[in-house]
């Protein structure tokens, strides 16, 4: 792709919604999905990850601000910005190398997310679609959805060789509720239509609460990979049920079933903690036991598991007894609103 780089001025603005994994988290990990096929359903929330580029006059500069991380030097084809700063030289190298014909440009991108890395809400690979969607915009290039998410994860899962599945760059780039389908060759996302009570009452419904960083996510996904290609019985049933209740889960959703959704979230967390032996721990049992206690009808780890973000479903008129048995620990409940639009971005000037 030839572009006139002599033009290249200005400053755009990208950002792009995290998301709750709802159900079926974990079949969309190779080499499950890869043989198997996966089913996730995920809805993105009002927590971002914010992506600013603009020309600079000093070479290449990166910024993650949230983490207090800074790397400037020469313009480079192929630029390595240390473990801090990967993410942002991943995406800056791939660009160059995809779309400029190796020819490095100079630019500044600093970014922030409202959710830190292993919070279970896609933050990593969101700020990879956020990053993404700011160079389609300052460099005008003609991609879509399913292109954007395509090239974060192959920057991600190929480029970096970070562990992961596919479902947060769609759900990052495409935003909303979505039904998504994770074969060998393809990737189907399945925007779903949630009347405006139904979605009023799940939002109603929902407890957040953020238990602190996961260290294990890295170490789940490889015991599951391992647990997939070793064939073993009990992680290979676990997948097949958190897959089925992914369509359960849908179906209820749709409906405005909270009663079998309840149900699903219950089966569901119960057969993913099968799926690798670190999903949950003793200090996450302790937490979701006195929110069920105190009047959660279910609740699950969201993401790979080990720890970041815990959802609760339940009854509205509970929140307070629920909220205040969680507020007995180490940690911080949220809210979440859902919200539709996924990575999009803007010239600032």
């Amino acid at each position: 792709m030839r572009l006139n780089l002599d033009k290249l001025y200005g400053k755009v603005r990208a950002r792009a919604p995290l998301r709750l994994g709802l159900a079926g988290g974990g079949t969309d990990v190779s080499p499950y999905s890869d043989e198997f096929g996966g089913y996730v359903l995920n809805a993105t929330i009002d927590k971002y990850a914010y992506a600013t580029l603009s020309y600079s006059n000093n070479g290449v500069e990166f910024v993650a601000a949230d983490i207090e991380a800074r790397w400037q030097g020469p313009a480079s084809s192929a630029i390595d910005a240390g473990k801090k700063l990967e993410l942002h030289a991943g995406v800056y190298n791939r660009i160059v190398r995809e779309f400029l014909d190796g020819k490095p440009i100079p630019v500044s991108l600093v970014t922030h997310s409202e959710a830190p890395p292993g919070s279970g809400l896609g933050s990593s690979s969101t700020m990879v679609v956020a990053m993404v969607q700011a160079f389609v915009e300052y460099l005008a290039l003609p991609l879509g959805e399913y292109d954007i998410a395509k090239l974060a994860y192959e920057i991600e899962r190929v480029d970096l060789n970070l562990a992961g599945g596919k479902q947060d760059q769609y759900a990052a780039a495409f935003g909303g509720f979505n039904f998504m389908e994770f074969y060998h060759d393809r990737v189907i996302v399945n925007p779903l239509r949630i009347k405006t009570d139904h979605r009023a009452e799940l939002e109603s419904s929902l407890v957040l609460f953020y238990t602190g960083v996961s260290r294990e996510s890295a170490n789940i996904i490889k015991e599951q990979t391992n647990n997939v290609v070793g064939r073993n019985d009990q992680a290979m049933a676990a997948l097949q049920a958190v897959k089925a209740e992914a369509q359960k889960m849908k179906e209820a959703i749709l409906q405005g079933d909270f009663e079998n959704l309840a149900a699903s979230l219950r089966s569901s967390w119960e057969a993913k903690k099968k799926m690798a032996s670190t999903i949950s721990n003793s200090g996450i049992d302790i937490i979701y036991n006195a929110a069920i206690e105190s009047g959660a009808v279910a609740g699950k780890v969201s993401g790979a598991g080990g720890g970041g973000f815990m959802m609760f479903l339940v009854d509205p008129a509970k929140r307070p007894d629920v909220i205040r048995a969680l507020n007995n620990f180490n940690g911080q409940v949220m809210t979440a609103v859902f919200v539709e639009q996924g990575a999009h971005s803007w010239r600032v000037i």
